[in-house]
């Protein structure tokens, strides 16, 4: 009953989605990745419209939660749904679960829904994971993708595992010396056979920032696509940025395999825009400029020319990622948190440059702010441990070194942690006492270039009266039966 509300509940709201005056002018041949690890995610109807207009037409998503997959309903899009890695253990050990899971989140929509890839598991073999998906994503791959091929799907339906290019590694820094990883060598073999014998893509995620911010001896101008660095490569091919030779790396290690023909996709390409020195706004509007422009060229790469297929990562920033590989992990949206258009851009590539629409109806918390009350007793030894709980439960990535909040001073700092908290929380005047340190104030306490958010209504929130009439609805439908 409760997925039965909440597919009506979307679909409530989709006809205004669907609206012909609402659709873009154009068709943007590249697609985007719509990440949920926020705190206060908005309605998806709305989201859906923003892609819309925005003239988007594929969306990759991590899980397959049918609300926002229910606001994608009959519009036509290009869908790819997820399997958390979390779930491979299941999906492995059990060929009933996944054939459950193909009938519960695929065959459920009938052909209303443009779904085009399943993805089992995200980036299961990253070394931080310590193999701990090594034995269930192969088995898991297998049995989505006969439980697709028994519901009547499978041709169309690929499932597909989306990859770091950390599975790959080129011991010269040139992709003729691509090969896929030593220790995982037989395994990623038996995988990109499988993918091949079953019309499925290999998908990859290629991120030219991190391998900036992973080495400070990386050629900096090589990260983009406008760059002045180039590299030799056996056979006089000649590269000029990161990602043509990582993808080309990715090219000689399927040759290797004995699948040189096996198409390529790739699944997550962005930068971030805080979080580190490296990632602002500039910088992320020069990558994505030079990304657009090369796709619309349809040059490819040297070793796989013609038409590149996309996902641009991601759609929003996502307050509760982890910050494990950097803080940057929260900020790779091309929309801000509420959904606003960070920079100029032209998806066509044309270099059109304008800003994007953003979503439509977010509603936001009253403008107030929590912050620290300079003339608060006992300030020594309390403010430590509360800055530190304030920063572990909210989010704080915008004050490390080299990003946009780096250069307040301390009582700005404190507030600023205090405040990120006090919004995550919905603003609960709990949530603004750490101690007695702290007051809420409806005077703006952005300062010195450092924007203070107010949060958003979350979409949980807001969705209460529509699942309501939902829930009536669908009691209408049964009496009826």
């Amino acid at each position: 009953m409760a997925r039965l509300l909440r597919l009506l509940a979307g679909a409530a709201v989709l006809l205004l989605a669907a609206s012909p005056a609402m659709a873009g002018t154009s068709v943007v041949d590249v697609g985007v990745n719509w990440g949920s690890q926020l705190s206060h995610p908005m309605l998806p109807s709305s989201v859906v419209k923003m892609l819309k207009t925005n003239g988007i037409s594929k969306v990759k998503m991590f899980d397959a939660d049918p609300w926002p997959v229910g606001a994608l309903v009959d519009l036509g899009m290009e869908v790819m749904l997820g399997i958390p890695n979390d779930m491979l253990e299941t999906m492995s050990g059990s060929y009933g679960n996944a054939k459950d899971w193909v009938k519960e989140n695929v065959t459920v929509y009938g052909n209303k829904l443009k779904l085009k890839y399943v993805a089992v598991g995200n980036e299961p073999f990253l070394k931080a994971y310590n193999g701990s998906f090594m034995k269930t994503m192969f088995p898991a791959l297998k049995n989505i993708q006969k439980a697709l091929d028994e519901a009547g799907v499978g041709g169309t339906v690929k499932a597909v595992v989306p990859l770091n290019a950390d599975v790959y590694v080129s011991p010269d820094d040139k992709p003729s010396s691509g090969a896929f990883r030593p220790d995982i060598d037989d395994l990623m073999t038996d995988i990109v056979k499988f993918l091949h014998d079953h019309g499925a893509p290999f998908v990859v995620n290629i991120y030219p920032f991190l391998s900036l911010a992973l080495s400070d001896h990386f050629p900096f101008e090589f990260a983009f696509f406008d760059g002045g660095k180039n590299i030799q490569d056996k056979g006089g091919i000649s590269y000029s940025n990161v990602f043509d030779a990582n993808y080309d790396t990715l090219v000689h290690a399927l040759k290797k395999a004995g699948v040189p023909n096996l198409k390529i996709v790739v699944g997550e390409a962005g930068w971030p825009t805080d979080g580190d020195k490296n990632a602002n706004v500039k910088l992320a509007k020069r990558f994505y400029d030079g990304l657009m422009k090369k796709l619309a060229k349809n040059e490819g790469t040297p070793l796989r020319p013609g038409k590149l297929e996309v996902y641009l990562f991601g759609l929003f920033d996502e307050d509760q990622k982890s910050i494990a590989p950097g803080d940057f992990e929260r900020h790779w949206g091309i929309l801000t948190y509420d959904g606003k258009p960070k920079f100029p851009m032209d998806l066509s590539g044309q270099g059109h440059d304008k800003l994007l629409s953003p979503v439509p109806d977010v509603q936001y918390l009253p403008s107030q702010w929590c912050v620290f009350d300079d003339k608060a007793k006992d300030q020594s030894g309390k403010l430590p441990g509360n800055i530190q709980y304030a920063c572990a439960s909210g989010d704080c990535t915008a004050l490390g070194y080299g990003s946009s909040c780096n250069g307040l001073d301390e009582k700005s700092n404190i507030s600023y942690a205090f405040n990120m908290y006090f919004q995550m929380q919905d603003q609960d005047v709990r949530a603004c006492d750490f101690d007695g340190l702290a007051k809420i104030t409806d005077k703006n306490a952005s300062t010195r270039g450092c924007l203070f958010p107010i949060q958003i209504i979350s979409a949980g929130g807001r969705a209460a009266p529509a699942l309501w009439w939902a829930a009536l609805l669908a009691f209408a439908v049964m009496l009826v039966v």
